[in-house]
């Protein structure tokens, strides 16, 4: 069961990797089972996003409702990502997608990049190289607050 919840914490655009590291780890998964195995299924959100782009977006965007929606959300992320992406390209939208904050990771670094035109073979293993730094972030920052938080309470 905890493989499932990690797979649906890490594709989820609200949490991701963020979510579904800590779920795993802090149900039983050992870390280096739970970093590649998030990381996969968070990669997944790359190329479903470019597919939803290129197809389902396409038909929805007639839609007063939706396109409010989505050109809001396209509008945060063209700011947040348009600095790195003139100046870096890929390797722009990777160092963004890696930093494991909130709206940074593969959904939107997928989405900004789509937004600034950079193409499909450039976007794809940009996020999937962000992803895994992220997830080696996340991974690091799990096992080093559980070492700190078993020894304070050890020292109690």
């Amino acid at each position: 069961m905890a493989y499932l919840w990690t797979a649906f914490f890490s594709i989820l655009p609200i949490s991701e990797l963020r979510g579904g590291i800590p779920y795993a780890i802090v149900n039983g998964m050992d870390w280096f089972i739970a970093w590649p195995f998030a990381a996969a299924v968070n990669a997944l959100a790359a190329p479903l996003c470019w597919i939803f782009l290129s197809t389902v977006h396409r038909v929805f965007y007639g839609f007063a409702w939706y396109r409010v929606f989505f050109d809001r959300f396209v509008n945060r992320a063209r700011k947040k990502l348009e600095k790195g992406v003139a100046k870096w390209g890929a390797l722009g939208v990777a160092i963004f997608v890696a930093i494991p904050l909130p709206i940074t990771g593969a959904w939107t670094g997928t989405l900004g990049a789509w937004v600034m035109g950079l193409p499909k073979r450039k976007t794809l293993p940009a996020v999937i190289l962000g992803v895994v730094i992220a997830g080696g972030i996340v991974t690091a920052v799990m096992l080093l607050g559980r070492g700190a938080f078993n020894f304070f309470i050890k020292e109690l």
